[in-house]
């Protein structure tokens, strides 16, 4: 793919890139008057009329290449532009193969997005992260998983006149079917965003399989976008290692920014929690962050009572509730409590 190619009836009108493009090269694209976002996957590739290597060789790749084919295609077909309420999904309008290379297209968008989206106030981050967490909310209802949630793949934005920023998810090419994610060595993410069921998956742990990889694994990476949306910055764990996920595999704390009140904590730590089963929905997200006050940043010299009572978070429906903690007089000690229908974890 160069400058000037017409790919698949369309024109390429800037030259091509990798920035931030993964396993794929991009540019910019017109067709019949319209311009696009045109994306060259790396791999995989089609084996060519009378290319070389075996026979097997060959039946291998072209089960890949059907594979790939088939979870793309099942995605757009499942998750359409003009769906209701995917307005704030940048969804592809095209794929195809041209050669023995594919190619993805969604129409070009305004990609300038807010870097510092933690400089907002509370009623602005609330905003925006129920956005985001509605626009998932429509993958999960059909049984999608993203596959690679990330501030990188979230354009914050804010329309001419409008009040509030919301979130535009884009980049849906690592998406698959709750349960049904690719292969260990096809299925791709980031690192520092993905679940801990998805590491040990990538890194060939056995004891995960593919139907261990659902919708969850957006729930903790939802988890770890809210505290930097919130706060600047992912949640803290030990530097010796490579991820938040890595660090809960192996039994350490993320440490929640202090500044952050008592039930949103409780709510992230219930996110990022190890067991995808504990994780919160996004129903219970979005009930969560109803009152903007729960995204608030306080003074964290400044003592606050509620930091000191236990807190319950509730399954929608059912109103949060904060009570002293049980065996008598004086002051109660500092817990959390997480509270998803029958799963309950508690941080002393």
């Amino acid at each position: 793919m160069k400058l000037g190619d017409v790919i698949g009836g369309y024109r390429v009108v800037t030259e091509p890139t990798n920035a931030g493009g993964g396993k794929c090269v991009w540019a910019f694209a017109e067709k019949d008057g319209r311009e696009y976002f045109l994306k060259r996957f790396l791999e995989p590739k089609r084996p060519r009329e009378g290319s070389g290597g075996s026979a097997v060789s060959r039946r291998i790749r072209l089960e890949s290449c059907r594979e790939f084919e088939e979870r793309h295609r099942s995605i757009m077909k499942l998750l359409r532009p003009d769906a209701s309420g995917a307005g704030n999904l940048v969804l592809a309008t095209d794929f195809f193969h041209s050669g023995s290379t594919y190619y993805k297209v969604t129409e070009r968008i305004d990609t300038a997005s807010l870097q510092t989206p933690e400089s907002l106030g509370p009623k602005q981050k609330s905003v925006l992260l129920r956005t985001l967490a509605s626009s998932l909310r429509l993958l999960h209802d059909i049984e999608i998983v993203h596959g690679d949630l990330k501030p990188a793949n979230v354009l914050v934005q804010q329309r001419e006149g409008a009040a509030f920023h919301t979130a535009k998810l884009i980049d849906f090419d690592d998406s698959y079917l709750s349960g049904r994610p690719p292969e260990r060595e096809d299925i791709a993410g980031d690192s520092l965003y993905g679940a801990p069921e998805w590491r040990r998956y990538v890194q060939g742990d056995e004891a995960v399989g593919s139907a261990d990889l659902t919708t969850a694994v957006d729930m903790f990476a939802l988890g770890l976008m809210t505290h930097t949306y919130l706060t600047g910055s992912l949640p803290a764990y030990d530097a010796r290692f490579g991820s938040p996920a890595d660090a809960v595999n192996a039994a350490e704390p993320l440490t929640a920014d202090d500044r952050l009140g008592t039930p949103m904590q409780a709510l992230i730590a219930a996110l990022t929690a190890a067991a995808p089963k504990d994780r919160p929905t996004v129903a219970d997200f979005l009930t969560a962050l109803k009152d903007p006050e729960a995204c608030t940043l306080h003074d964290a010299a400044q003592p606050r009572p509620a930091r000191r009572s236990r807190v319950q978070f509730n399954p929608p429906d059912h109103p949060r509730t904060v009570a002293p903690e049980p065996g008598g007089e004086g002051p109660p000690r500092s817990r959390v409590r997480i509270n998803l229908g029958s799963h309950r974890k508690e941080r002393s």
